[in-house]
């Protein structure tokens, strides 16, 4: 069964002038020099760093930050930051509102995403992730074991491993209850009194005069379409990470008042960021 939320309709959006065809015209195309370039740098040093360091990536994250920095640099898109990031080894959760979201944490700190197995064979976004150090997981109860023990390997070998509990992106109006099955790793014998887990909001303000939904990315919308529109933009809005202390999963007696715990927190910092929304925009869940 499809995880894709379908709880509101996409908008009718403004087609693109001329102008903006201009924009996307300079735009996409130094972006894909900066991806890609980076891109072939990473995978060279990866051939050193990897025999050298094994699982360890002193190197490399550095340049997926510079280039999550760089096109958001090239959209024009700001990114503001609320709270301290945290310190040591841990899991980082989060709501998700759009492709987006993978420049946006990644150019503030070091992490590396957990994804469905499926983004491993998409075309371009697969190659980056999979070169960044992204894991993979199959979203099926026969293989729990294996991934709580992909999770305690990268998590014990001080990977901070983010992932979007919802399961899904959305309009970026409202955070979806989170989903309780990942955070079951969380509780095995050699992780449940070492790790901690930080919650972050991460809340998209539409440029001014567009539609609130400008940033999600959600249902059947298309990727490419979703690309055009934000990079034919004249001026962006701004994105807000609002990172929250993080927990101690010893503090909870397990995955689901972990799991309900945390999605209450990106939630309060999520309505508190955005303020009130018309009932019409909700909609339905």
């Amino acid at each position: 069964m499809s995880q894709t939320w379908n709880g509101a309709e996409e908008p009718d959006w403004p087609l693109i002038d001329a102008r903006g065809w201009l924009r996307i015209a300079w735009r996409a195309p130094l972006m894909a020099l900066v991806i890609f370039g980076c891109l072939a740098l990473l995978l060279l040093v990866r051939l050193v760093e990897r025999p050298l360091c094994g699982t360890g990536r002193p190197v490399t994250p550095h340049i997926t930050r510079f280039v999550c920095r760089t096109v958001l640099l090239i959209m024009g898109l700001p990114v503001e930051m609320r709270g301290q990031r945290m310190k040591g080894p841990g899991a980082i959760v989060a709501n998700h509102t759009s492709w987006l979201d993978i420049f946006v944490l990644n150019s503030r700190k070091t992490i590396y995403f957990v994804s469905k197995a499926e983004v491993a064979a998409w075309p371009g976004i697969g190659w980056l992730a999979r070169a960044t150090g992204t894991l993979f997981i199959n979203r099926d109860r026969r293989e729990a074991q294996a991934q709580t023990q992909a999770f305690e390997d990268r998590l014990l070998n001080g990977h901070r491993l983010l992932f979007f509990p919802e399961g899904t992106s959305t309009d970026g109006l409202r955070v979806l209850p989170f989903k309780t099955t990942l955070f079951a790793a969380f509780f095995s014998e050699r992780l449940h009194h070492r790790l901690q887990v930080q919650p972050v909001s991460v809340v998209y303000h539409p440029p001014q005069g567009a539609h609130p939904r400008f940033y999600g990315w959600w249902g059947d919308m298309d990727f490419g379409a979703s690309l055009l529109r934000i990079l034919a933009a004249p001026r962006q809005g701004r994105v807000v990470l609002n990172y929250h202390p993080p927990v101690r999963v010893d503090d909870f007696a397990n995955r689901k008042s972990l799991a309900h715990a945390l999605e209450i927190r990106v939630r309060e910092g999520h309505t508190a960021e955005l303020g009130p929304v018309a009932p019409e925009l909700l909609g339905r869940e």
